[in-house]
């Protein structure tokens, strides 16, 4: 298996293309999907560049059908002429019905949302890992907080007994 950091696009090997720390530090999660996206081919060419910025997506639920929006895709400058690329397009994502009519009755519940985590190649295609989460409130962000500066500081103290 590569590791997270490789960008490399060959079948069988999966690799991460884009993140959004923001939503794991914005919800608690409580369980997470991997969703298929339908994309145009402009679209597949910017994410092997890397060109995406997830950090303002959320999941809606349309009809039955879940859908990404706020996942900007920037066109890459080679982009056909004849295609006119809107870099805000609403990406559809594919779960199974079973699936989605489960995450549609924990939305409707109050406080739960859908947000995406990141974006992966697997086997060849892009995947959204999606997560149902719910809304933190401020002191469990500064919580959150506290504890990451405190597991700093345990590691620097232990990485400068070391030396």
């Amino acid at each position: 298996m590569a590791s997270s950091s490789n960008k490399s696009t060959t079948k069988g090997v999966d690799s991460r293309i884009a993140e959004n720390r923001k939503a794991i530090f914005n919800y608690a999660i409580e369980e997470r999907f991997e969703a298929g996206m339908v994309l145009e081919g402009w679209e597949v060419k910017a994410l092997r560049e890397g060109k995406v910025q997830l950090t303002d997506g959320y999941v809606v639920v349309r009809s039955g059908e879940l859908f990404l929006i706020g996942c900007q895709i920037n066109p890459l400058n080679t982009a056909s002429t004849h295609v006119s690329p809107d870099s805000v397009r609403t990406k559809k994502l594919l779960l199974h019905k079973e699936q989605i009519r489960r995450l549609v009755g924990k939305v409707e519940q109050k406080g739960y949302t859908l947000v995406p985590l990141n974006l992966h190649w697997k086997s060849g295609k892009v995947k959204c890992e999606i997560a149902l989460g719910k809304g933190k409130a401020e002191h469990d962000k500064r919580d959150t907080i506290k504890d990451r500066e405190g597991k700093r500081e345990v590691e620097r103290v232990m990485k400068s007994r070391h030396r």
